[in-house]
């Protein structure tokens, strides 16, 4: 018995051994390897998260170093301290005075 389909062009391209392998190939690449291109967009992803984190860290530690510089002088050192944690001179006496709908949140 004849196959009906043997002239055709697309069979002769589907039933081509390299076609097959090629096949094969891309979907193994794609879904079942362990370096697949779906874990590597997955990966890429919190590679993007992983430096955008670096840059706010290291802005935050360029704030912090600026912040160290002040607080070497003890003239800042005794304003940071009063303004952030209320500390006092012996002789002085501190009213903190709030208002009702203060829009200053506490720290």
């Amino acid at each position: 018995m004849k196959n009906p389909y043997k002239d055709k062009s697309w069979f002769k391209f589907l039933s081509n051994k390299y076609i097959w392998s090629l096949l094969f190939f891309v979907i193994w690449m794609l879904f079942l390897d362990n370096y697949s291109y779906f874990d590597h967009r997955v990966l890429d992803n919190q590679i993007g998260e992983l430096e955008d984190n670096k840059t706010y860290y290291q802005e935050e530690i360029k704030k912090d170093e600026a912040q160290i510089k002040q607080l070497k002088n003890p003239l800042q050192v005794e304003k940071y301290a009063r303004e952030k944690y209320y500390m006092k001179k012996d002789s002085e006496d501190i009213y903190i005075i709030e208002f009702e709908g203060d829009t200053i949140e506490k720290q």
